[in-house]
């Protein structure tokens, strides 16, 4: 039996992959603060300057998470969310207020996020959990210890203020449907969402009139078994007081600049010069874009958080259709590579991560991206290894770092 080095058993195509949208990614935050000043690619008053800095830091840790043993994240997954929540506690007594969120530890100068870490955190734990010995998610213990592991970082974040970054844990559920969780529950989240909606924007008795006229056409057609008609009683009730309760946590308990940006999406008053921007910018670019560093919308301020959250605003319009097309089928690609990575692994500890960070990246590309062009509500999330942070740069790399150790010491051993 003989080890194979590292080097050869690291999967360098996803390496190559990572290292291409990091590139991309600085190249677009230079181009969203372009003025027409020359400056210095390390100028530490620029964003790129910055960003370049924590490119380096990042590639930097994650030759370091190769190093150590993958043994060392199944042997310490607990400790590592303990850890994490117990910064995520910590946050709400000595963290920074920056753009309406308590979500940062500034120290010296340099602000972290704990919540880019909290992802990364859960996923360990999750993944801990259920490789355990005759863990089944079909076991409704099994399921509210993992709804527990789920709740108590988005629930803490929430505290914060930070509502898009909460959100982010829904993606777990991918997680935990591609290892048994019945599609029940993707069909409940999907019908609470619609309730949402429809709650919303209808009026209250058409929504009810309608639950009324399901609930009765469904307990018709099981008239001659009467077994489940109390239950459909119940839900019917359950939906009708969710319903009410919609509109008056909507009004009570978000804040005005959620509120806008709900409204926005479902097409009511409010505060839309964020999105209409973001959207005259990607369409500005046409086909094929002004080209690199020609923007105008994008140059003179007009979209807000440019090298943030609308960071795609300078791919549409500086590159056009088909500069943002190959940039979506450039991280399709490296969604699909991730996922073969996590198909092919030996332990269910292993696969587990692998997958959750597929989800995880997933929900932060389609709702970074759709927020830019009016599809989901602006929540404040970053386009992965594209928004100038540096709590999120590290967060994905660290990620994406440890499922190459797990997947390099998977084929560490030839017999």
């Amino acid at each position: 039996m003989r080890r194979k080095s590292l080097l050869a058993s690291l999967d360098w195509f996803t390496v190559f992959l990572y290292i291409l949208l990091l590139i991309l990614g600085w190249l677009s935050i230079y181009a969203a603060e372009y003025d027409g000043t020359p400056t210095g690619i390390l100028d530490m008053q620029t964003n790129h300057g910055k960003q370049l800095v924590w490119i380096m830091i990042a590639i930097g840790l994650g030759v370091m998470l190769l190093i150590i043993d993958s043994k060392f994240y199944t042997t310490f997954a607990y400790i590592i969310y303990l850890f994490v929540l117990l910064s995520l506690i910590g946050i709400l007594f000595f963290g920074t207020t920056i753009k309406g969120s308590k979500s940062w530890f500034t120290i010296g100068g340099i602000s972290m996020q704990p919540a880019e870490f909290a992802k990364l955190a859960t996923a360990l734990a999750i993944a801990k959990y259920l490789s355990g010995l005759n863990v089944n998610l079909k076991n409704i213990k099994v399921q509210l210890i993992c709804f527990l592991l789920l709740v108590l970082p988005s629930a803490l974040i929430l505290f914060q203020g930070d509502f898009g970054s909460a959100l982010v844990f829904v993606a777990f559920l991918l997680v935990l449907f591609r290892e048994g969780l019945s599609p029940v529950y993707l069909i409940l989240v999907f019908l609470l969402v619609l309730l949402s909606i429809l709650a919303l924007i209808v009026n209250y008795f058409y929504i009810v009139a309608s639950l009324l006229l399901v609930t009765g056409g469904v307990a018709y057609f099981f008239r001659k078994n009467r077994q489940p008609v109390a239950p459909l009683i119940g839900l019917f009730i359950l939906a009708t007081a969710y319903v009410f309760t919609v509109d008056y946590v909507f009004e009570n308990f978000l804040e005005e600049r959620h509120r806008d940006r709900i409204n926005v999406m479902l097409g009511k008053s409010g505060n839309d010069w964020n999105v209409n921007q973001a959207k005259i910018a990607i369409g500005s670019g046409g086909w094929t874009g002004k080209g690199f560093l020609n923007g105008t919308q994008t140059k003179y301020d007009f979209v807000p958080e440019l090298s943030t959250d609308f960071i795609f605003c300078t791919i549409g319009e500086e590159h056009g259709f088909a500069g943002t097309t190959l940039v979506i089928l450039l991280f399709f690609g490296f969604l699909f590579r991730i996922i073969y990575l996590a198909e092919r692994q030996r332990s269910r500890f292993s696969r587990i991560f692998g997958y959750s960070l597929a989800s995880v990246l997933f929900f932060h590309i389609a709702v970074n991206i759709g927020m830019t062009i009016g599809l989901v509500p602006v929540i404040g999330i970053p386009l992965p290894y594209f928004s100038y942070g540096g709590s999120s740069l590290i967060g994905f790399t660290t990620f994406l770092f440890i499922l190459l150790k797990l997947d390099a010491d998977r084929l560490a051993v030839l017999r």
